[in-house]
């Protein structure tokens, strides 16, 4: 994504997709909710009659607002689906809002008890998810993942969706919001230049730092990272560690289990990522970079690997030289004995579509939804934006970049073997004490152990605040 495009301070695509860092805009919504707020300004819309072809029950007269985040992946696409709902529901005026400040724009409203039917919670500021569900501000979409698919006949919508998606918008038991987008995190490096210098990318950690110490002596770093933002890191730090100690060690993190980050999986982690820090094979003056610095200076080879998620490619158009075929590959295995293979990835769906409770035209905004996650309409963001959507085999007989291809091809590898934490999008306080210690981590200024303690200390407060609604998983 261009994040020229986005609003400081959140200046990471990361920190847009996985940390829930509005607690300052959501917080005055939550309280508003709760006290009431003003009040409401008309009423739902009564449904229509449900049919094989009307699943949901739309009003075909019945207005429709969309309100979706306009940023590096533009509108044009949930244009197209309302022009798809348009042509189903010809009575129906479809009213498009696309915006770069959703929660600015939309937080008086939620307030006011006049939500848009339909809204993508993306981008800086949105609002915090789980604040909207403490408050009772999101609908269930149980009807809209039960519903038939709009494009393959035979199949419900949650059928046709990726490994963990409706687990990604699920608080409590319900499904509140449905990801657009598909993002996997690894390792990237230039396919040709690796090629060029006879490197294999390496599967184990020990392989790693043996390849290390020969792209050393080139004159080349081994590694950069995006060090002004330590969530970078932090996503093959964790990744191992979630190999290393199975979906016991993700689920015990989560669900702020006491000495969780005191398991072996995790210290063995840092551990490994001390050393390569101390082995020096981190870019030097890596901690003051950005995110675009830090990736400029690896295509133009000052670094060999860079960590990040899959939407690098597309955020290095114009900045990659031509040829360079950029890929990405899984986090490395710590040992032979991991719980996890190789080829499991950490993956997480993003660009987070929900549908207020208060909606004056729910059915209308589920079914919305039920177009804009077709086939065919994935198929055609996926040409138009080179990122993996939500929806499985969307990318089916594309011919695709290298690094989309590659991060297809990774998904396709790992099978069932995806993983994601939810502890990011779940208390966005850890998410920063994970991210700050991370980052002292790397830079040699605290040890593996002294980072689990200070985690820990951060997760037993939040844990002992009753003030913070907990989920589990």
């Amino acid at each position: 994504m261009n994040l020229e495009s986005q609003v400081r301070p959140y200046p990471t695509r990361r920190s847009l997709l996985r940390t829930a860092a509005t607690a300052a805009i959501a917080a005055p919504l939550l309280s508003a909710c709760v006290t009431g707020g003003k009040k409401d300004d008309g009423e739902a819309v009564a449904g229509g009659e449900k049919t094989a072809d009307n699943p949901l029950g739309v009003k075909a007269d019945a207005p429709l607002e969309v309100v979706v985040f306009k940023g590096g992946y533009g509108d044009e696409y949930a244009v197209k689906a309302e022009a798809q709902y348009t042509a189903k529901y010809p009575q129906a005026k479809v009213d498009h809002k696309g915006l770069q400040k959703v929660g600015e724009a939309i937080q008086p409203r939620f307030v006011a008890g006049n939500p848009p039917d339909v809204v993508d919670n993306t981008g800086a500021g949105r609002l915090d998810i789980a604040t909207l569900v403490a408050a009772n501000q999101v609908s269930d979409l149980a009807a809209l993942l039960d519903a038939p698919a709009f494009d393959e006949p035979g199949r419900k919508v949650r059928d046709t969706l990726l490994p963990g998606v409706v687990e990604d918008g699920t608080f409590a038991g319900t499904t509140v919001a449905l990801n657009f987008t598909y993002t996997v995190w690894g390792l990237w490096y230039s396919k040709p230049f690796f090629a060029e210098k006879g490197w294999a990318y390496p599967q184990t950690w020990a392989d790693m730092l043996a390849l290390c110490a020969t792209i050393k002596k080139t004159g080349v770093a081994p590694w950069t990272y995006q060090g002004k933002y330590p969530e970078y890191i932090n996503d093959p730090l964790l990744s191992m560690a979630a190999k290393t100690g199975g979906l016991d060690l993700i689920k015990a993190v989560d669900n702020l289990q006491p000495n969780a980050w005191k398991q072996d999986g995790l210290v063995q982690a840092a551990t490994a990522f001390a050393e390569l820090a101390g082995q020096g094979y981190i870019m030097s003056g890596s901690e003051a970079l950005s995110h675009t610095e830090a990736q400029a200076a690896w295509c133009q080879r000052k670094a060999a690997f860079i960590p990040s998620g899959s939407w690098l490619e597309s955020e290095q158009k114009g900045v990659a030289p031509a040829g360079f075929d950029m890929v990405m590959g899984a986090v490395p295995s710590l040992t032979a004995s991991d719980k996890q293979p190789f080829a499991a990835v950490q993956a997480a769906s993003s660009e987070s579509f929900l549908v207020p409770a208060k909606a004056k035209n729910p059915a209308g905004g589920q079914e919305y939804l039920r177009i804009l996650f077709s086939k065919a309409s994935a198929k055609a963001f996926a040409e138009a934006n080179s990122t993996l959507p939500a929806v499985a085999g969307a990318t089916d007989g594309l011919t695709l970049s290298s690094g989309l291809g590659s991060v297809r091809d990774a998904v396709t590898a790992a099978g069932s073997g995806t993983f994601t934490y939810r502890f990011r999008t779940w208390y966005a306080p850890l998410a920063k004490a994970v991210d700050d210690a991370t980052g002292e981590l790397v830079n040699k200024r605290i040890s593996p152990a002294d980072w689990s303690t200070r985690i820990q200390k951060a997760a037993d407060a939040l844990a002992k605040d009753s003030t913070v609604q907990k989920y589990t998983r």
